[in-house]
């Protein structure tokens, strides 16, 4: 398994526009796009910060997701992205090591990202994606 950095840091919040002004206005970093993935019921905001980014992750529905994931744990990190050279041979690789996957077969995300994460069981707590970007 080939990963090239960290790509993303997920951090779940209640209010994507207040949080967005916050990084902007006391962080000084810039919010470079906003976007709403429909299937994951959630609207994200991005930050570029060296070559890691920052997604903002705000849900779209109670029951979605990261509702859930706020109504329980509250607001917070969400997950650790990795980027992949090769996603579909990633994933056979964890299967192989008998890693549980949530998503055994990529699905796109957010910026056109080809995503699958890992089971928080197998990764200490740690809610794992591995991201391709698209050619």
């Amino acid at each position: 398994m080939n990963l090239t950095h960290i790509e993303h840091i997920g951090i779940a919040v209640k209010n994507l526009d207040a949080t967005i002004r916050f990084y902007e206005e006391v962080l000084n970093l810039k919010c470079y796009a906003v976007e709403e993935v429909a299937d994951q019921k959630v609207r994200t905001a991005f930050f570029q910060i060296g070559q890691t980014k920052i997604e903002l992750l705000e849900t779209t529905s109670p029951d979605g997701p990261i509702g859930k994931f706020i109504e329980k744990r509250g607001e917070g990190i969400h997950h650790i992205a990795f980027a992949s050279e090769n996603l579909n041979q990633s994933l056979i690789e964890l299967q192989k090591k008998q890693i549980n996957l949530i998503d055994d077969k990529p699905r796109k995300g957010a910026e056109g990202f080809n995503i699958a994460f890992l089971h928080p069981k197998d990764t200490s707590g740690v809610l794992i994606e591995l991201c391709e970007k698209p050619e």
